[in-house]
């Protein structure tokens, strides 16, 4: 089903502060490209932050003398509290917002909103780590940035590949529904708003992006990364407290599996835990013959079983216990690190009593030894997956979406 575009079909947010030497050139450049190149009706917002030098004064020239501009001020910084404020107000059908630099190629910006003006989507983002996206930055952000994705990913089990990307784009409706649950009003807005959007079973769009470096960034790199950390740590504990209602967000604007899934019978489990825990086996092996060498054995099995405990647990509830949807997703994951913390303890315990019987054992004996010890882990993590993290629940327990509250509009 597309959106009606009766009223306003995009509004596009600029949040700004103290931008004077850019702002002009780059508000004039954005709305020449959306003259020649968004068909749908249009406006941009220039959201400023608290800007204490000339930003204002240029900011309301331009609304004035620029039909399709608009002009709003905060008295308080923060890019985040200016995008949640400008959205709020609008009244446009779908939301974006870029940077004001224009760091990313605009061509891309069509791409991006057209998802969400057919209701295909719910979020768009650019990537600059797609395959096919082109970027040019220097060596310490581009670490920064892949390191920042890379933490993303593997705490809180995230699919999208960059949440940092000042080129996103959020259906009307669903920005209503989310913006009240986010907490942060700074630069962790993106990946609040996208964890609590994927957790909430939405569908997130991502397009590979050309971006280009600005080198006059003003950005606090060293105390924006402290801050995302501190973000991700409070947004884990509110979705371990549950006091983030993800379910009530997926029963209101989720997507539906296309045909049930049926939870499969206990051989069936068997045979999937042991695919799973095969693969997984391997991987365990690669990663501590890569980590023994500069680690150490213990510090090598601790990071390696780490690391392969996230992606068995993954794996295992979509895999072999047939569970999808955000129910209790990060909370299983939280238990399957506590069932990794178990399983450690019987390895790291083998390791102990090899190094003790034998002092000058060689890494092939450290690996035979921490492989059979891993089986046994294997065997005790597939009875506390089954009985504890993905139990099968009693179905009059299961919460239902109540009718009333779900959207007709989401159905095509």
């Amino acid at each position: 089903m597309k959106l009606s575009h009766g009223g306003l079909a995009l509004e596009i947010v600029v949040p700004v502060f103290n931008e004077e030497s850019v702002l002009e050139k780059s508000i004039i450049e954005l709305a020449n490209y959306l003259k020649l190149e968004m068909p749908a009706s249009w406006q941009i917002t220039i959201a400023d932050n608290a800007s204490t030098d000339n930003t204002p004064i240029i900011a309301t020239r331009l609304a004035e003398i620029m039909p399709n501009v608009a002009y709003r001020r905060l008295d308080v910084k923060g890019r985040g509290r200016a995008l949640r404020d400008a959205w709020s107000a609008s009244t446009a059908e779908v939301l974006a917002y870029v940077d004001v630099d224009l760091s990313t190629d605009l061509a891309a910006l069509p791409p991006l909103v057209a998802p969400l003006l057919s209701g295909h989507s719910d979020i768009s983002i650019g990537t600059r780590l797609g395959q096919s996206s082109r970027v040019s930055r220097g060596p310490k952000r581009e670490f920064i940035s892949r390191s920042y994705n890379f933490l993303l990913k593997r705490t809180m089990q995230v699919r999208f590949s960059d949440a940092q990307c000042g080129f996103k784009a959020i259906r009307a409706d669903v920005a209503r529904t989310l913006l009240p649950h986010i907490e942060d009003n700074g630069w962790f807005f993106d990946t609040e708003l996208l964890i609590i959007a994927e957790r909430s079973g939405l569908r997130i769009h991502e397009i590979p992006v050309d971006w280009v470096d600005d080198p006059d960034s003003r950005v606090d790199i060293k105390q924006t990364a402290i801050d995302d950390i501190r973000g991700l740590v409070r947004v884990a504990g509110s979705l371990l407290r549950g006091s983030i209602p993800v379910q009530a967000i997926y029963a209101e604007l989720g997507r539906r599996p296309i045909v049930p899934q049926s939870r499969p019978s206990f051989f069936g489990q068997v045979i999937r835990f042991g695919v799973v825990g095969g693969i997984s086996t391997m991987a365990f092996a690669l990663l501590f013959l890569l980590f023994q060498g500069p680690l150490g054995a213990q510090q090598a099995n601790f990071f390696a079983l780490l690391l392969t405990a996230l992606g068995n647990t993954a794996a295992n509830r979509r895999f072999t216990f047939g569970i999808s949807g955000p129910e209790k997703l990060f909370t299983q994951q939280f238990q399957g690190l506590v069932v990794f913390a178990l399983a450690w303890s019987i390895t790291s315990s083998s390791l102990l009593v090899l190094h003790t019987v034998a002092p000058d054992s060689s890494s092939t004996m450290e690996l035979v030894t921490l492989t059979g010890a891993n089986i046994l882990a294997t065997l005790m993590r597939f009875v506390l997956l089954r009985i504890w993290v993905f139990r099968l629940r009693n179905p009059e327990n299961i919460p239902q979406a109540n009718p009333s509250t779900v959207k007709v509009a989401r159905v095509a």
